[in-house]
């Protein structure tokens, strides 16, 4: 498959802005959250990945097994964040929106 330009899929711009608010509010997080904080981070980039493999995969199965993945990390990462959310009272919902 020729490379294509994925800025025009939507999603994937959606996940780059997530991914640029979040790591404004990571920057916030106390030390002692710090692991959590990578994690959501790690998480987000590897969310961004998977939407780029299922953009470039052509067969069906495998594209599917990519949506499911993704799926399961954004529920991963919005777990994280509501976790958060009850300990630092930061709201999350506008990112949900994003995605």
């Amino acid at each position: 498959m020729s490379p294509l330009n994925n800025d025009k899929f939507l999603i994937i711009k959606n996940i780059k802005n997530f991914i640029i608010g979040i790591e404004k509010i990571l920057i916030t997080f106390p030390k002692k959250d710090i692991l959590t904080r990578n994690l959501i981070y790690s998480d987000s980039l590897e969310l961004l990945e998977i939407v780029y493999k299922a953009n470039y995969e052509n067969d069906a199965s495998l594209k599917h097994s990519y949506q499911i993945a993704a799926i399961a990390r954004i529920n991963k990462i919005f777990f994280k964040l509501s976790t958060i959310n009850l300990v630092l009272g930061i709201s999350f919902i506008s990112f949900s929106i994003l995605l």
